[in-house]
This record gives C-alpha cells, structure tokens and sequence, in this order.
C-alpha cells in the first residue's frame, strides 16, 4: 500500500507542472483595457481598435473601460496599481509623459510604474496659417515673425496640449516671439483662425485638412520628421530650414510595472500583427494616424527620449496646465 501511495504521490507531482502550466496560459480571461478618457476621443477609438485585434487573437475579450479625468491620470494611476499580470493595460496619448512636467505631485511615476508594450500610431500635427497673411513657407514665417516681434497670434487647443506645445518648441527652435491665445478645443481656435482673430495653429491633421482642402486656412508644414503619407506634398519643419524639429501625438499600450516579460512581449507581438493588417492600417489612415507598432524595448526608449524632450519644451516655454 505504501508503495502504491509513493507512486501516486510521485505522479501527482509529476503532474501538477503540467496542470499549472495548463491554467495559468495568458490569456486564460477576459482582459481590461483601461482608457482614461471618455469615449468618441482619439484614445478611445485607438484604443477599441487595438482592443478587437487583440480580442481576436488572444481569444479573450479585451474590454475597453474608460475612466476619464485629470488629464489622463485617473485612469492612468488605475493601471499603474493594478496586478502586474497582464489582465489590465493602459491605452493613452503622448500626455502619458508630459503630464509629470506640468503636474509637479502626481500618485504614480509614468515611467516606473508601467512597462511599456508598444506604440501604436503617431498623429502628425499640421502647421496651418489664414490665406491673408502673406506667407506660402515656413521661413517666408519665420522672416515675418522676425520682423515684426508678436505681430503674431497663434492659437491652440488648449493650454499645455500637444499644439501648444509644438507652438512653445517652434518659438525656442526659430527664435521668434509670438503670443499664444488658448482656446477649449481645436474646433474654436479653427473658427477664429479661419475669421483672421489667430494667424496661424499648429492642429491635428484630421480636424484641420477639411479647411485646408478648402482653402479656408493654408497648410505650410507637418511636424513630423518625416512627411505624412496623408499629404506628401507637404513638406516638414525640418526639411523647412528648422533642423531636428519633431514634434507629433502618439498612442501607446503600457502594462502596470512588473508584468511578466513573456506576457509584455506577447501582447506587443500581437499589436504588430494587428497594426500591419490593411483594413487595420486604412481604419488609421482615415483618422489621419500612422501604424507604429514597436517592440517593448524600443517603446520604453522612446517614452523616455519624449518625457525628456517634453520637460525641456514645458520648461523652457514656462508652459502651465489650465
């Protein structure tokens, strides 16, 4: 009988790798994809994009959750304390690492308390003027902008958003002085600069190109440092006589820190996939974005060249949130 126990108990253990291995495979139940914004938004969208693909893949549901407020934070600082095992991720924009310059004391570091997955798109800002100021280019602007010290208006979003900020990091790069009049959203500071009240806006391409097309406001330049297949035409800022001008939106999938490495390269691999898909590549296109899947490497060093380059921009512009 004894000998008949030791082998059973031999068997057991034997086993319960096997059965461990079999009941912790990820994904083994649904997953949260935490957007902190509401719905309708770019991230939102982006995010149920990536949410289906992986839906689809993964063979569990990837439901999209939004927890908006604070500029990103709230739902941010969810993810950043949650369990790090892969069933609750972060879908947010560029913010993610412009926040901890405008926000001194905030509950989680943006950095250390995620690991990051992948890039998912990149959304080229557009540098638009009203057609009656007498510039086609962007040195054409910054000559004017020089002669005449803020005689200029340019008109943002919103305080401390990524227009602004382009703004802010054209005036440090060019040495021109103008005044920045802030607005709440891109729809007003269009309409005002389209009625002469702002001369030029730095703007997402989607809400922006409809008035270009147009001929309501003049497009001189995309902020990328590679020209936008959406117009290729066009040329950029850099190319534009202000080397190493690169400044855009993105959106990237983060992990709380901690998350096993095989369960962060899986779900990047998997973002690739979804992102080289056509019908997943024309989606994007119509919003203006471009695919940038990455690998979890290669993402984690660029939230960190971006946080640097945003503090440096928040800092030397002075820049505050509303």
């Amino acid at each position: 009988m004894k000998n008949w126990i030791r082998v059973l108990a031999a068997l057991l253990v034997a086993c319960l790798p096997l059965a461990l291995a079999a009941q912790g495979a990820y994904p083994h139940k649904p997953i949260r994809m935490i957007v902190p914004y509401p719905p309708g938004g770019p991230t939102d969208v982006l995010g149920r994009i990536v949410a289906q693909k992986l839906s689809e893949s993964l063979g569990q549901q990837v439901v999209v959750e939004n927890r908006p407020g604070a500029s990103g934070m709230i739902g941010s600082e969810l993810v950043a304390k949650a369990a790090p095992d892969g069933y609750t991720l972060l879908t947010n924009a560029s913010i993610h690492v412009i926040n901890p310059s405008l926000y001194p004391k905030m509950n989680f570091d943006a950095l250390r308390d995620f690991a990051p997955v992948s890039l998912i798109a990149q959304v080229p800002l557009i540098l638009v003027v009203n057609p009656s100021l007498p510039v086609k280019s962007v040195q054409e602007l910054i000559a004017l902008a020089k002669a005449e010290p803020n005689r200029l208006n340019f008109g943002s979003s919103g305080n401390a958003a990524a227009p602004h900020l382009a703004g802010e990091s054209f005036k440090i790069a060019t040495g021109v002085q103008m005044q920045h009049v802030p607005y709440k959203g891109s729809a007003p500071a269009l309409t005002d600069l389209i009625g002469g009240q702002v001369q030029l806006i730095f703007d997402s391409m989607p809400s922006a190109m409809p008035h270009v097309k147009s001929g309501k406001i003049r497009a001189l330049a995309v902020t990328t440092a590679k020209r936008s297949p959406t117009v290729p035409d066009l040329p950029t800022i850099a190319e534009s006589g202000v080397p190493g001008f690169d400044i855009s939106t993105w959106y990237g999938v983060w992990a709380p820190a901690g998350t096993p490495r095989d369960i962060v390269n899986k779900i990047a691999a998997e973002i690739g996939k979804a992102l080289n898909q056509p019908a997943v590549r024309e989606r994007l296109a119509a919003l203006g974005a471009e695919p940038a899947g990455n690998t979890p490497e290669e993402f984690a060093a660029y939230c960190q060249s971006e946080l640097a380059k945003w503090s440096k921009i928040v800092r030397e512009s002075g820049a505050k949130a509303d």
